[in-house]
């Protein structure tokens, strides 16, 4: 039974150690995946002054 909490653990560790690795590296092999999106976004806000 500790062998196989001993693998999960190991397993826990190696994707955390993964995804890591992704988010330090991931902009400089995959830079679209990382992009911010690029469209504009307006809309209209009623400002209600005195109430």
């Amino acid at each position: 039974m500790w062998a196989l909490v001993k693998a999960a653990l190991i397993l826990v560790v190696l994707a955390a150690l993964g995804v890591l690795a992704y988010a330090y590296v991931g902009p400089m092999l995959f830079p679209a995946d990382f992009a911010a999106p690029a469209t504009e976004v307006v809309k209209p806000v009623t400002l209600e002054i005195g109430q």
